[in-house]
């Protein structure tokens, strides 16, 4: 699974030139996307089927009109490519160039003769959009010539899907740079899926050897994370050797990386129509009882879900009202007992919208149950006061003990942000010995990653083998240390309890109301947090009334959190250093400034 990011630099340089030399004062510099990730992608199909090409347009030319569907022929081993794709034009890119003076045309034809899974592809990228364009600038040879160059390595048999992923990152995040966009995704490091299908087939890798699995992401950008995490499983060399049957599904709402993942799909070998289009939380592609065994994903964090939000609303504009039964669950009141809760987070970060989905989708314990893996920023640990969306996902993931283990990332590994990350581990089949547990690893520091010698984007630091070692020893050890830490499930939850002072007069004297009860002064009402394993009057005695002697709360208005506050579980105190160890450092700077202290403070 490794892959050498460096070794890719010269051609990811390449294509970004074409955008110089040929596209320059032909597009805007924010459109030039729109032709170079399509044309990469299309080359990268046209080098497959380049060796069958003539078996393919003669079995075309012989046996059109006699029969009705010819993609059983022209995708056959025999007579046609033995994928699951084909082209029966009677052009391939580098033909196109033999005929400069027709190649408008001949380019339309050649892109027309593509099967009907790659038709889509195109459709997505807009790309029939572009020709008008090539036609009346004249850059359409300049283009087909950049592409076919040798330099330009995009063979299927050279270049992985982990690999093309990358590239598409790479060119993604510097054409956002160029025109000053954010990117929003997140493409995942290949270090990164590693460490995350390990952790999710190793633990059941016995119980795999056989029979048939459906693995899923829900946000699957260029389909990296199902191809490798299939290829962990299946490798022959691998840990696992699998001889089981593995299943790719995934969704993709953004054209171009559904595209990228489909082509990559036809190319693998693997069902394109297991790959949809459209975004998964208001327009989910599948069959509503389809069940997966294996979820990985990395979905967007920090982008808004509204959209999303407002299509699947059904109530007022000023109430928000979902009846999809993937968002409605319950979950327990401060009186325990169960209440079907609309559990949406809020509409500018929808993450944990995606873990509810993929909730919804594990397949029942009985029938072996799903393990997920599931990158989320620090915002899904803690975002959201008790009583909220985000509080109440935490809640029922935890109290129906789904949480098995969240592993804190170093910093500077993603390749467009450099803020802290976490892989949530979910299943609905623990363990005997992790019932009721949450384990939590903290790998940020420096004993888990390698600096890289040349950053890339805000990638600079990377996981390496024996580092996801060392964080799989930890995970299967399932003990406490300096890294780890294991804790009961309600050792996240609490109750906010809301303390009431009395209002009191000039004269310092306490107002009733008209029951006789002291009446709360709204400027001193306070929230606390207690401890969900520890009696609230207790607390109360302990934390509130030795500072408030007159305080109360109202024991039918509270409200149950969850958060997870990893840093403060893994904080180092680190002490002051000594007056004499600072006098010894200023000293030695003074000598070293040969007494150019002395002057400026004289």
């Amino acid at each position: 699974m490794s892959l050498n990011t460096q070794s890719l630099q010269p051609i990811i340089n390449f294509i970004w030139s074409v955008a110089d030399d040929v596209l320059i004062n032909k597009y805007l510099e924010n459109q030039y996307q729109d032709v170079i990730l399509p044309m990469t992608v299309l080359r990268r199909l046209d080098l497959a089927l380049e060796p069958s090409k003539e078996k393919v347009f003669k079995t075309y030319e012989d046996f059109k009109g006699k029969i009705d569907n010819l993609s059983g022929l022209l995708t056959s081993e025999q007579h046609g490519t033995g994928l699951a794709f084909y082209n029966t034009s009677q052009y391939t890119m580098k033909k196109l160039l033999a005929d400069p003076k027709n190649i408008n045309t001949n380019f339309l034809d050649y892109l027309n003769g593509f099967s009907e899974n790659v038709q889509d592809i195109i459709s997505k990228f807009k790309f029939r959009n572009q020709l008008e364009t090539f036609e009346n600038t004249g850059i359409t040879f300049s283009l087909l010539e950049k592409f076919c160059n040798p330099k330009l390595e995009l063979s299927p048999d050279k270049i992985s899907p982990m690999a093309m992923g990358y590239m598409f990152e790479d060119l993604i995040r510097r054409f956002n740079e160029k025109t000053n966009a954010a990117a929003g995704r997140h493409f995942t490091p290949r270090e990164i899926i590693e460490l995350m299908t390990h952790l999710v087939y190793l633990p059941v890798k016995d119980k795999i050897q056989q029979g048939t699995y459906l693995v899923y992401d829900p946000c699957v950008g260029s389909g990296a994370m199902l191809t490798q995490s299939k290829l962990f499983a299946t490798n022959p060399e691998g840990e696992i050797k699998s001889k089981a049957t593995f299943h790719l599904y995934g969704q993709e709402n953004t054209g171009e990386m559904y595209a990228t993942c489909k082509s990559d799909m036809l190319l693998k070998g693997e069902d394109p129509d297991k790959i949809k289009y459209g975004s998964t939380l208001s327009e989910y592609g599948f069959d509503p009882d389809l069940k997966f065994n294996f979820m990985l994903t990395n979905p967007p964090y920090g982008t808004t879900w509204k959209q999303d939000q407002e299509n699947l609303n059904v109530g007022t504009e000023k109430k928000i009202s979902i009846v999809d039964k993937r968002f409605n669950l319950p979950i327990k009141n401060f009186k325990g007992e169960l209440e079907e809760t609309c559990l949406t987070s809020r509409s500018n970060d929808g993450q944990l919208m995606f873990m509810l989905h993929m909730l919804s989708k594990m397949k029942d314990p009985k029938d072996g149950g799903s393990r997920i893996a599931s990158v989320h920023n620090g915002s899904a640990l803690f975002t959201g006061d008790a009583g909220s969306g985000e509080s109440g996902i935490r809640q029922y993931i935890i109290e129906n003990d789904l949480l098995e283990c969240i592993v804190q990332l170093p910093n500077d590994i993603f390749y467009n942000t450099g803020i802290a990350t976490y892989v949530w581990f979910v299943t609905n089949v623990k363990e005997k010995k992790r019932k009721g547990k949450v384990q939590l690893i903290n790998a940020s520091s420096d004993a888990f990653y390698r600096k890289m010698r040349k950053p890339l984007g805000s990638k600079r630091n990377e996981l390496q083998v024996n580092h996801i070692e060392a964080i799989q020893e930890l995970y299967f050890d399932f003990e406490e240390n300096e890294y780890s830490k294991i804790f009961d499930n309600e050792d996240f939850g609490f109750y906010q309890i809301t303390v009431n002072q009395p209002e009191k007069d000039d004269k310092g004297k306490i107002i009733k109301d008209s029951k006789g009860k002291s009446k709360s002064d709204s400027k001193l009402k306070d929230t606390e947090n207690v401890p969900m394993k520890e009696p609230i009057d207790n607390y109360f005695k302990r934390e509130v009334l030795p500072f408030a002697p007159d305080a109360w709360y109202d024991k039918t208005k509270m409200k149950i959190g969850y958060e997870i506050a990893f840093n403060k579980y893994f904080y180092q105190y680190e002490g002051l250093r000594t007056l004499k160890d600072i006098v010894t450092d200023i000293l030695i700077l003074e000598q070293e400034t040969d007494g150019l202290l002395k002057e400026i403070i004289a």
